[in-house]
């Protein structure tokens, strides 16, 4: 799925601070030049919830495949419910009792419910007139022999996979998910381990990969070295420790397990994020406080993942226009994620600024936007993008 291309050589920023920060397009970059979607598998329909479809499937024969009863009742021929009412009853010599989903009997072309008719003694009568083909599905109603059924690209719901097996297909063709490593570098100092490997764990499941492990390492460049080189991951997120301290080794740990090719994101927050390679695999690096992670991940870390999946590479998040209600302060140099909400006339207002730490602005934020790395912020009663969190 990669290939380890040249990298500069490594620049340790600890007790240094960062020369420059590269700009977002080229992590960008970075990820779509190594990063494709992986090789389809054909695995048992019953294996294949979650995954994305790789070829589109066709229907091998109508579904229905025969007509059938839609509701419980009894089978009949609609004529002989004819003139039928709750004042006068009409005897039906030939009525079969069935149940939804059943087959319809030879000569009977409706299905009338049980409260629209009554047993007497033996004897069942019709209460209520019925047309033909009430009570029925048709053959072929919901879709015909060769017509299209799921198309390429669909993520699988527990209902497709109950219409593909109802539909004869014991396997499909799929894109498997890609196996994520999400690596917790430092302990408790990367911002509290467990909030961030929960929320990192469920940004992988949203984007189409599987959480191959969660592990807490050590503060320690070769316990990392180590984590960053052992097989079985298609990608690895690692959290924390990419900062300039003397104690950041994330960065210099990549570097000794393969390389590292971009250290340093003119974005705010989550600027200490880097990039490279360790055993072939791509090793994203993402700063350990939580708010940095969230938005690093959102807009870096999730395209990898996104393009191992065999998804769309962009943000995959809603969107909506709105006008600001007040200034979004930003600074040139640097892209800005910032926390909004809509107020009560629907116009976007600022929840925290990119420089402020915690999740609990994002909690009560309704999404975010983003300011160019050239702009200086914006005014208020300016349109902007919103993409929401839901």
């Amino acid at each position: 799925m990669t290939a380890p291309l040249p990298g500069p050589s490594f620049y340790d920023v600890r007790g240094r601070g960062f020369p420059r920060r590269a700009p977002l397009a080229d992590g960008w970059d970075w990820i779509d030049r190594r990063i494709a979607a992986p090789a389809a598998r054909v695995l048992p329909v019953s294996d294949c919830g979650g995954l994305r479809l790789a070829d589109a499937v066709a229907a091998l024969g109508d579904w229905p495949p025969a007509d059938r009863a839609a509701v419980d009742g009894y089978a009949l021929a609609a004529a002989d419910t004819l003139g039928a009412g709750s004042y006068n009853p009409v005897p039906l010599t030939a009525a079969v009792a069935v149940s939804a989903g059943a087959p319809l009997p030879a000569g009977c072309d409706a299905v009338i419910p049980y409260e629209a008719a009554q047993a007497v003694g033996p004897f069942i009568e019709a209460i209520d007139a019925v047309a033909p083909g009430s009570g029925v599905e048709r053959q072929g109603a919901w879709t015909a022999a060769g017509s299209p059924l799921l198309p390429a690209g669909r993520r699988l719901r527990p209902g497709d996979l109950g219409l593909l097996a109802a539909a004869g297909h014991d396997t499909v063709s799929v894109l498997p998910a890609p196996r994520v490593r999400i690596l917790i570098a430092g302990g408790p100092r990367a911002g509290a381990p467990e909030q961030v490997a929960a929320m990192l764990a469920a940004l992988v499941g949203r984007d189409g990969g599987g959480v191959e492990a969660v592990e807490v390492v050590a503060a320690d460049p070769d316990a990392l070295a180590e984590a960053f080189a052992r097989p079985g991951a298609d990608l690895i997120l690692s959290a924390g420790r990419t900062g300039t301290g003397p104690d950041d080794v994330a960065a210099p740990a990549l570097a000794r397990a393969g390389s590292i090719d971009l250290h340093g994101i003119a974005m705010r927050p989550g600027g200490s994020a880097g990039l490279g390679i360790a055993a072939a695999v791509p090793v994203l690096l993402l700063p350990g406080e939580p708010m940095a992670a969230l938005a690093a991940y959102e807009l870096l870390a999730g395209r990898a993942v996104r393009r191992a999946a065999g998804l769309p590479a962009d943000l995959p998040h809603a969107t909506v226009r709105a006008v600001t209600a007040r200034k979004l302060v930003s600074e040139i140099g640097c892209l800005d994620l910032h926390r909004v909400r809509l107020d009560g006339d629907g116009r976007i207002e600022p929840v925290a600024s990119p420089g402020w730490p915690g999740l609990a602005a994002a909690a009560r934020a309704g999404g975010f936007v983003l300011i160019g790395a050239d702009s200086e912020g914006v005014p208020d009663g300016v349109p902007v993008t919103m993409y929401r969190f839901d």
